[in-house]
């Protein structure tokens, strides 16, 4: 009797053992983030291996040790997923609980447009305006400052909160988008965090005045309002508490401050919130 091994030998096969019950590869589990899960909010993390990172489905960069930063809008939901995809071995993922805030009601005794300023006219110039800030939002200049612990900017009375809705006079507008320190005219403000200057405007734009905006790397990028005067130029790339400015009061302001907004992509971050708790 010719055994089956026998006769596949007699054909020029042979039998290729298999080994049963291997492991398949297995997405490594996703750990919590850390930092300030709240409205205004964020948080920094690791990952293992290179996975397709993403927070409510919108992408995530990591750097080439699987860090991320990531962050939470004003009006966040009160859950995000973070999600891990490692392909083939699987999705990794992460229910965040953002918790929400309470936003405080601020009347400005200031007119809701410029004055001065025929609609059209305005409409024309801010679009210019609106269009430069969005392409300096967009550069991504390789910056590691969102690694940092950051520090603050200037030191003086805070006079305006990130959230807090505006009155202009009776007629509602947007919220504060940022935190408003007033050191007093002509204090030198720094950058909180190492940066790369990716807009620093050469005349007054109509609302921002004096605006400069630094990008931290990551999507994460911030912007100065109101200067008196610039400190640095586009292109420059600055460390942690190099000055940037001098406090003043161009654009659309009521008295001289600073007003620092702190974005992650579309997000508005409150500054607060990334800032060690004594000013």
């Amino acid at each position: 009797m010719i055994s089956r091994r026998g006769a596949l030998a007699g054909l020029g096969l042979s039998l290729i053992p298999v080994q049963l019950g291997a492991a398949a590869p297995k997405a490594p589990p996703l750990a919590d983030p850390i930092g300030v899960l709240m409205q205004g909010g964020w948080a920094r993390g690791q990952v293992t291996g290179k996975p397709r990172l993403s927070l409510g489905g919108q992408a995530v960069d990591c750097d080439p040790d699987g860090r991320f930063f990531l962050a939470f809008d004003r009006d966040a939901p009160p859950t995000a997923t973070l999600t891990a995809d490692y392909g083939a071995a699987g999705i990794s993922s992460r229910t965040l609980a953002i918790a929400p805030r309470a936003w405080p009601i601020e009347h400005v005794d200031a007119p809701f447009h410029p004055p001065a300023v025929p609609d059209e006219a305005f409409a024309k110039l801010r679009a210019v305006e609106l269009a430069r800030i969005e392409v300096a939002r967009a550069q991504v200049t390789g910056a590691t400052g969102w690694r940092q612990a950051f520090v603050w900017p200037a030191h003086g009375r805070i006079s305006g909160r990130f959230g807090s809705q505006r009155i202009y006079r009776g007629t509602p507008g947007a919220y504060h988008s940022g935190l408003d320190i007033a050191p007093g005219a002509g204090a030198t403000y720094v950058a909180p965090a190492d940066g790369v200057v990716v807009l620093a405007a050469q005349a007054p734009f109509t609302q921002e005045g004096n605006l400069l905006m630094l990008d931290h790397g990551m999507g994460l990028n911030s912007a100065f309002l109101h200067a008196q005067r610039l400190l640095v130029r586009e292109g420059d790339r600055v460390p942690q508490g190099q000055p940037l400015g001098l406090v003043g009061m161009t654009g659309r302001a009521t008295g001289p401050h600073l007003h620092w907004s702190l974005r992650w992509r579309a997000a508005r971050l409150d500054p607060l919130l990334i800032l060690p708790s004594a000013g």
